[in-house]
């Protein structure tokens, strides 16, 4: 029998059913989150249930296969206030890109120490509690305000849960704990709040009859957090980075949370089997999102065209594409992005080329942040996400991080690590390393740069930026 995975991410939903011998169907659903001023960003919640329920019950037709489970990785941070009598949604859903509440975190701003040894995260609106707050600050006090995930479930099963790694995300987690912390509450207004129940990730947590006959609902997880586990990141210092709407890095720090002063994040990889795991992350809140932006300029016509278009040489053009700001180390969600060394001789595949270098320059910088908590140097990156189908950005990323780069050979990781795990709470007796489908990469990138060129561009474009920082801090 077959898991219906279910990968509810920012810019669509896909449905992707599995069994042993791997992937027999895939449906997905197109999402276009609405950008607005002021740093707004919010999905329609019915639209995400539509896209999960159309495409999974699409998945399950074109199968053929009878269901054993359903798993549903979900977006992270990503929350909205809703009735919990009726499901209904009493706001929109304020993605993980939000920034409005910017002004909360700066009045917390003298909480942020004790809030980073609590949680082992910054304090920082990409985070979950930032938005809750100002969601009961500004647009209702009513109902629940929960991540996506809950509201999801709940939607699917009746059931008030979210999993571990889904609330570590949240700056209400105890880190060390794994239980929701009472003073973190209290700090950002939220002690009031019905909060979900906690779940592990190899937890059935309920079924469902919304794709046909009744079938256990189990393998929650974070979108990256499931993807890491889909690349076979069992060990500590093992990484992968997923190229989506944004970029995220992460690495297993083992059973431990690490507090990192370099700028990274710890958050609960995954609690499987009575033991939770933890992973150091960073994120690149604008990637697919940037080559998205190209597009909409007229740059380019989609993704595609970038290895077409790019140029071999972005002739000293300089480019931070950090259109919803900076993450780790810099955390400057104020900031924009820039294109600095344009001359009249400046073309479109210097800008495209520019772009790309500037996405996997921040990976890069994130890699060399992880030797805070393991002590060493990674030697090998696995990828996934849609943007690893660009040659130019694979080796860019090889150039740049000195390291080979592994394309995960299937454009699911997401989607298998929550059937991972889903295969995990159905299946007790079934150890972690034959749950997860094996694999071998669908193409190895090795650094065509040399160390000193490599050295030296990431020193001109750390200055960019610095530069660019002190312009806006004069502003």
């Amino acid at each position: 029998m077959a898991i219906l995975a279910i990968d509810q991410g920012t810019s669509g939903t896909k449905a992707v059913i599995v069994d042993d011998d791997g992937i027999i169907a895939v449906s997905e659903r197109e999402l276009r989150p609405r950008y607005l001023d002021g740093g707004a960003v919010e999905q329609d919640p019915q639209e995400l249930l539509t896209s999960i329920l159309e495409s999974g019950r699409e998945a399950i037709q074109h199968s053929g296969r009878r269901l054993r489970g359903i798993a549903l990785a979900n977006q992270g941070e990503t929350v909205l206030a809703w009735e919990p009598n009726t499901g209904t949604p009493l706001t929109s859903a304020i993605s993980w890109q939000d920034r409005r509440a910017e002004t909360l975190c700066a009045e917390l701003a003298h909480h942020g120490e004790n809030i980073h040894d609590r949680t082992a995260l910054r304090l920082d609106p990409y985070f979950s509690a930032p938005k809750m707050a100002w969601i009961r600050r500004n647009l209702t006090e009513k109902g629940v305000v929960t991540t996506t995930d809950t509201w999801l479930v709940h939607q699917l099963t009746g059931e008030f849960v979210t999993d571990t790694s889904t609330a570590s995300r949240s700056l209400l987690l105890n880190i060390d704990d794994v239980s929701w912390d009472p003073h973190l509450l209290e700090i950002f207004g939220l002690s009031e709040e019905r909060l979900p129940r906690l779940v592990a990730s190899d937890e059935v947590v309920g079924t469902t009859t919304m794709f046909g006959k009744e079938v256990p609902v189990a393998g929650l997880i974070v979108d990256q957090q499931a993807a890491l586990l889909a690349e076979g990141c069992l060990e500590r210092g093992s990484a992968k980075c997923t190229y989506g709407t944004g970029a995220f890095f992460l690495v297993n720090m083992g059973t431990t949370a690490p507090r990192l002063s370099s700028g990274l994040t710890t958050s609960v990889a995954w609690t499987l089997r009575g033991r939770t795991t933890y992973c150091a992350d960073g994120q690149v809140y604008t990637a697919a999102s940037a080559i998205r932006w190209l597009s909409d300029l007229g740059i380019i016509r989609s993704a595609v065209d970038i290895d077409t278009t790019a140029a071999e040489d972005s002739r000293g053009v300089l480019c931070a594409p950090s259109l919803a700001g900076l993450a780790a180390p810099w955390w400057r969600s104020d900031v924009g992005a820039f294109l600095t060394g344009l001359r009249l001789s400046t073309g479109r595949p210097e800008i495209v080329r520019a772009v790309i270098e500037g996405i996997s320059a921040q990976i890069a910088e994130l890699a060399d942040l992880a030797v805070d908590g393991l002590g060493e140097a990674l030697v090998r990156l696995r990828v996934d996400g849609g943007l690893t189908r660009s040659r130019t950005l694979m080796q860019s990323q090889a150039d740049l991080l000195q390291t080979p780069i592994d394309v995960y050979g299937s454009e699911h990781a997401t989607a298998l690590g929550a059937a991972t795990v889903a295969r995990l709470a159905l299946d007790p007796e079934l150890s972690l390393t034959d749950a997860f489908v094996p694999w071998t990469p669908s193409r190895t990138f090795e650094p065509a740069w040399s160390d000193a060129e490599a050295r030296n561009f990431r020193r001109q474009w750390r200055a960019a930026v610095e530069a660019d920082l002190t312009r806006m801090d004069h502003a």
